[in-house]
Parts: C-alpha cells; sequence; structure tokens
C-alpha cells in the first residue's frame, strides 16, 4: 500500500467504519501482508492502517479473544484498536486478494468468473473453500437476524451484489469481487442439491440448513444472466416468532372482517378464497384458517408447491411436476382419502379450478388462492378460466383479498398534521372528522435503518356473495351488474382498510398509497381539493 493509501485508510478507520472498497485496498496492502492469511481469514481480521496516535486499526468482522488482540499487538508493535464491519463485507476483501505466500509481490485478483472456464473440480473446491463458506454462512445469518425473506445475489460486470428483502423492498447490503462469483454461487447451489456445472439452464431446490441455533429451510432458484448466474433464496424460518402457522387474532384482521370471514372457514363446504399478488401473505393467512380447523376430528389435506410450513394433523402433499404430479393430479387423488377439508396452494389452471369447484359441490371446504386485483375479481377470474357461471355461484362463499404494508417504526415515529396533502381523500366516507389524530410517519433511526419501518402487516376486503349476487351471477354469467348505484361489493375496501391502520398509526398513508397504486393521488387531490380520490385498488 502506498503512504497515501495507508495516511487514507488510517483516517477513514479512526473516523468510522470502512467502506468495502477501503477493506479491499487494506487486504492488498502492506500490513495485512505480514501476517498469514489463514490467520487473516480464520479470525476474521484486517489491519487498516495506523492513526495519528500510533495506535493500529484493525477491522473485525466478530468480537475478539484477547489473545487475538494481544498477539496483533505484539506483532506489530503497538497498541490495537477494533473497529467492527460486517463479516461478509470483510471475507470479500480477504478472498478477493489471493497472496503467494513468502513472495514479495503484490497480490493480484483473480480473473473473474466470466473470463474463466472452471472445471467441475475447481468449482467444487471453491465451493468447499473455507472462507466462500464462512460467507454464505454469514451472508443467510445476517439475512436471518434481520428478517429479511429472500437473499438476491446478481451477478454484474464488476462482480457479485448482494442484496435482501426486508419488509418486501430490497436493500443494498454487500458487492462481492467477481472472483468471488463462482464459489459463492456454486456453494448455495451445492447446499441445495444443484448441478453445480449446469450454468446454462435455470434450476429450482430447496435445503434445510442450520444457522447458529436455529435450522432454517432455504428455497433455491438460479437464473442465468448476461454476466453470469443470479440466485435468489428464499428464507422460511419456522423457529421464528413471526414466522410459521398463525392464529386469525395474530394476522392484525380488522375486527368487522374477522367476524365475519372466520364463520367461512367453520362451514362444511363450498369453495373460500384469498386473493393477492405474489408476497402478499395469502399463504399465511390459509395457513390461519388450517389451524383454526385443525382437530383430529377433522381431516385436512394440502397440495401446494411447495409446502412451506409442516403443520402437525395436516396431511400435506407437495407438487412434483417431473414426475408429473401438478396440482389437478394430486387434488384428484385426494379426493380419495375421505378430506373434509382441501386447500389448494394455487388454481393456475382450468382443470385444476375445475376439480376444486368439484369437490366444493360434493360436500368439501376447499380453501384456494388467486392473482387477482380485488376480492370481486375472483369471480371474474373463475369465469375467465371457464367456469360454468351457475357453478361458481353455488360454490363460492367468500373472498378475501390483502396486501402487505409496512409498520411505521415506534421510535422515530412523529406526527402527521391533520392537513397533509397524502391524507386527503385517502379513506372516503369512512373516516370521520379527527380520524387522522393518531396518524404516524416514520423519521428515520438506527433500529429501523433510516428507513422509518419495522415490520409488516396486512390490509383486507372481503367479499361475501349475496342471495342477490348468486342469482345475478347465474342468470347474466358476469359479475357486471351486481353493483346497484355503483356501491361498493365489499364489506372495506383495501383502501377502507389501510386508511384505517393510517388513522391508528400504524402505518403511514404514503405506504398504503404505495401498495395500492395511489402514489400520483395526492398531488392531484391535494390541488384540486377533491375530498375521494378514485378507487384503484391494485396490487404490485
Amino acid at each position: 500500500m502506498t503512504q497515501r493509501a495507508a495516511g487514507e485508510m488510517a483516517a477513514t478507520a479512526s473516523g468510522g467504519a470502512p467502506t468495502q472498497e477501503e477493506l479491499r485496498i487494506a487486504a492488498a496492502g502492506e500490513l495485512a501482508a505480514q501476517l498469514p492469511s489463514s490467520f487473516l481469514e480464520e479470525q476474521l481480521v484486517l489491519p487498516l492502517g495506523v492513526d495519528t496516535d500510533g495506535v493500529l486499526v484493525v477491522a473485525a468482522g466478530r468480537p475478539l479473544d484477547a489473545t487475538v488482540t494481544d498477539e496483533l499487538a505484539r506483532c506489530f508493535a503497538r497498541p490495537v484498536r477494533i473497529v467492527e464491519v460486517p463479516p461478509q463485507d470483510l471475507q470479500a476483501a480477504l478472498m478477493g486478494v489471493r497472496r503467494d505466500e513468502g513472495s514479495g509481490d503484490t497480490p493480484a485478483l483473480h480473473a473473474t468468473a466470466a473470463d474463466s472456464d472452471f472445471g467441475l473440480g475447481d468449482l467444487r473446491a471453491q465451493a468447499n473453500d473455507a472462507p466462500v463458506v464462512q460467507l454464505v454462512n454469514a451472508a443467510l445469518s445476517d439475512a436471518l437476524r434481520t428478517g429479511a425473506s429472500d437473499v438476491h445475489l446478481e451477478s454484474a460486470r464488476g462482480g457479485l451484489r448482494l442484496r435482501a428483502r426486508l419488509d418486501g423492498v430490497l436493500r443494498d447490503v454487500a458487492t462481492y469481487p467477481a472472483a468471488l462469483q463462482a464459489g459463492v454461487i456454486s456453494r448455495i447451489k451445492l447446499l441445495a442439491g444443484l448441478d453445480i456445472a449446469e450454468r446454462r439452464l435455470p434450476q429450482d431446490g430447496r435445503a434445510r440448513v442450520r444457522l447458529g441455533a436455529r435450522e432454517v429451510d432455504l428455497r433455491v432458484s438460479t437464473l442465468p444472466a448476461l454476466h453470469g448466474e443470479s440466485v435468489v433464496v428464499r428464507i422460511l424460518d419456522q423457529g421464528s416468532d413471526a414466522a410459521g402457522v398463525r392464529r386469525f387474532a395474530d394476522l392484525g384482521m380488522p375486527a368487522m372482517i374477522r367476524a365475519r370471514f372466520e364463520p367461512l372457514v367453520t362451514r362444511a363446504s363450498g369453495l373460500v378464497l384469498v386473493t393477492g399478488p405474489t408476497g402478499s401473505g395469502k399463504t399465511t393467512t390459509l395457513y390461519a384458517a388450517l389451524a383454526q380447523r385443525n382437530d383430529p376430528a377433522v381431516k385436512i389435506v394440502t397440495v401446494e408447491d411447495p409446502v412451506e410450513y409442516q403443520v402437525a394433523g395436516v396431511t400435506q402433499v407437495p407438487v412434483n411436476r417431473k414426475a408429473g404430479l401438478d396440482f389437478a393430479n394430486v387434488l384428484r387423488s385426494i379426493l380419495r382419502h375421505d378430506p373434509d377439508i382441501v386447500m389448494v396452494g394455487e388454481m393456475r389452471d382450468r382443470e385444476t379450478a375445475e376439480m376444486a369447484v368439484q369437490s366444493a359441490l360434493t360436500g368439501h371446504l376447499v380453501l384456494s388462492t388467486l392473482h387477482t386485483n380485488d376480492a370481486p375479481s375472483a369471480i371474474t377470474r373463475l369465469l375467465d378460466m371457464g367456469i360454468e357461471p351457475y357453478l361458481v355461484a353455488a360454490t363460492v362463499q367468500g373472498v378475501l383479498a390483502q396486501r402487505l404494508v409496512r409498520v411505521t417504526c415506534r421510535e422515530c415515529a412523529v406526527p402527521i398534521p391533520a392537513g397533509d396533502a397524502a391524507l386527503i381523500g385517502l379513506g372516503g366516507s369512512r373516516m370521520q372528522d379527527g380520524a387522522w389524530a393518531g396518524a404516524r410517519r416514520g423519521s428515520g433511526c438506527a433500529l429501523c435503518g433510516g428507513t422509518g419501518f419495522r415490520g409488516r402487516t396486512a390490509i383486507y376486503e372481503l367479499f361475501i356473495p349475496e342471495e342477490r349476487h348468486r342469482r345475478h351471477l347465474a342468470s347474466a354469467g358476469t359479475v357486471e351488474g351486481m353493483r346497484s348505484g355503483g356501491e361498493s361489493l365489499c364489506l372495506m375496501t383495501l383502501q377502507e382498510s389501510g386508511a384505517v391502520l393510517v388513522g391508528a398509526g400504524i402505518t403511514p398513508p404514503e405506504e398504503v398509497r404505495r401498495v395500492l397504486g395511489l402514489e400520483d393521488d395526492a398531488g392531484i387531490d391535494a390541488e384540486r381539493g377533491a375530498a375521494h380520490p378514485p378507487r384503484r385498488d391494485r396490487g404490485r
């Protein structure tokens, strides 16, 4: 490392945690070269520089034993000051620079994965390299600690980009050197039982790993991209307090909707649907319904792709398309097992929908999901799939639509003035004077990472067909005309449910508008002074 680079590193280290680029420079520097690579990687330490007081500043990816600190002080004959850094950043820096120990040459970066033709043995060796294993474990452990639902590893021209989805929003975590790309991706593929030599086709796999004291399930999907493979890891932590099977009381469902929805899942037969985009919590709601009915006297069978959470007392069947086992085939076999309740993970095609409707007609309670923008649109979706209108009218007991919104951080929440533009027209006629008194938004703090949000909850709307709706559907074969006077068919709309949470200070108005696609309405309504914006319950 040059005199100028060392000085810059020392100054940066004295002022705070170093950046990823500064760690990479330090790993290639003269101070790091004075220690064996095995020591740096095993202890997860990296000397950064010497500050103005003559103290050696050392980056550490985990708490150090006193013996390690003493050894560093002895080797450099200086007092030591420790700076904590993310372990994955430090491991990336150490692995990005390879040394020929004993030579005086300046270490050089490995060739990128895009420039090298790795053989199977090379890939397996890199995947099992101890630093690679530690880096992957650190990335997954950090995601588990922060409550991330997915980890994205994206191959780019300059290296491997790591992002995590927290509270439904992706955030940058780290960027690894291109030299680590092949090893990190191969490591994850090995965990999931995938073919590490196959880099031209998408692959899907699953793994169960232990991270610290907890065991978690991982769903891994790979995709070939321009600069190499990209990998998405879905983390299913059944041991978390926030994961697994919940009860209706834990879902945050408005009392008005819960009082009408719970009786639907206690019926002996019929079709109950939960709708919304991917990642809106539909499966969580279905599991809550199963928990409500899970009893030794009731036979419950599910078909899922894949089985996300294991439920004691419930027969759960995973879809296996490679073996010819799809939703329709499994559902056909399930009916021979004398079930009382059947849960179909998703109705994706006409055959599955027909089987579900026939099951509902023959005395079974069928729970399933659809991808629609709102609750009434589920009826239209079934009709579009080719289900006869009279069958839809006879079987559908109710449709619950939902979205997930981020929750305002309690530590940094500040009141929102009643005249704030984002509040205007949000609640419609249900929000009375003074209803916004409790509205708050997060200003950003250390606990929420400066986002103003911590955690998520759901907003709902519920459509329960009345007898007049069923008669109209059976005769007219369409949802059009069900509404008289243009009123909503739902007990409470998504927008109204979101407004209730805003008034209670649970989520800010901007979040409801974002999730429902109403961002532009706030400015338009503020300019026009509109009391009620157009209703566009649209998911993203």
